[in-house]
């Protein structure tokens, strides 16, 4: 179920590029929180009464977080290949899960990310800087992703937090989507190819995470999502031509690995309570631009 949400997500990603053609990457991005949003609200139907101040900060921060992230990303790939723009935003989580480290080990891990990094950059011809920077701005957000929906888990049950931060992340990029978008909104089938994003990038990869994070520790789930910016340079390459340098594959499987490496030295923690369960859950990294729904 993971291999398959994972092929689901970098599929979706893959279709939104083609889509560029005729539709910004900021309205493709609306498209795809909408449907996620749509579908979240009709099944959570998320209380909004008796929340406090601090609920509502926290909730639309992860809203917040969640947009930057699917944007940024999105404006990456459409001025880089797939492969590399998931490759460096996958540096967001990595960077997470080493930071405040005191193990030996994990310098292992910090010294393969940086060596990946510095072999992006080596290869046929110029990498277009302005969507390295995006991608970056993604890794970030997808950091942010993270903490934040821990913090949401903490204040909301089931996924009524989520649902709230898809309309959130929904209502802040509908401006600039919409008006980016125009008449093109209009095109029946272009709004069918921005739902089917939607479906394929966040309905079906969050539906499958579920289900297999009940069978698999969160460590395990961690270690097999390492596996998403080599999907998404398979991806780039069947969908998309996009044909890496060697010195490329290699700068990603440096990243799969330190990334692997990172989330499977782990101690184990000790069997969560279902609180405590859902709250690791809500942190483990999951795809771009998907979270949980992205």
């Amino acid at each position: 179920m993971i291999l398959i949400g994972i092929l689901s997500v970098q599929a979706g990603a893959g279709i939104a590029k083609n889509l560029f053609a005729v539709l910004p990457p900021s309205t493709v991005v609306w498209l795809r929180l909408l449907t996620s949003a749509v579908l979240l609200t009709v099944v959570a139907r998320p209380a909004l009464r008796g929340r406090t101040r601090a609920d509502w900060l926290v909730v639309l921060g992860f809203g917040m977080a969640l947009a930057g992230m699917n944007w940024a990303i999105y404006q990456a790939i459409a001025r880089i290949p797939l492969g590399i723009a998931v490759t460096v935003e996958f540096l967001g989580p990595l960077a997470l899960a080493l930071i405040g480290s005191r193990r030996a080990l994990d310098l292992v891990w910090v010294v393969l990310a940086g060596t990946g990094v510095v072999l992006l950059g080596r290869g046929d011809g110029a990498i277009d800087l302005a969507g390295l920077a995006f991608a970056l701005l993604a890794a970030g957000a997808w950091a942010c992703y993270i903490l934040l929906s821990a913090a949401t888990g903490r204040r909301f049950t089931g996924t009524s937090g989520l649902a709230i931060a898809s309309l959130a992340g929904v209502v802040l990029l509908s401006p600039a989507a919409v008006a980016a978008g125009g008449t093109a909104l209009l095109d029946p089938r272009l709004l069918l190819l921005g739902l089917a994003v939607g479906v394929l990038s966040s309905v079906v990869p969050y539906s499958l995470e579920m289900h297999a994070l009940r069978r698999m520790p969160p460590r395990v789930f961690g270690i097999l999502m390492s596996l998403q910016p080599a999907a998404a340079a398979l991806i780039g390459l069947v969908l998309l031509g996009e044909l890496l340098s060697v010195w490329q594959w290699i700068a990603v499987a440096c990243v799969v690995g330190a990334s692997a490496g990172a989330t499977r030295a782990r101690r184990p923690r000790p069997d969560p309570g279902p609180q405590d369960d859902r709250e690791q859950r809500a942190a483990t990294p999951r795809p771009p631009g998907t979270g949980p729904v992205s």
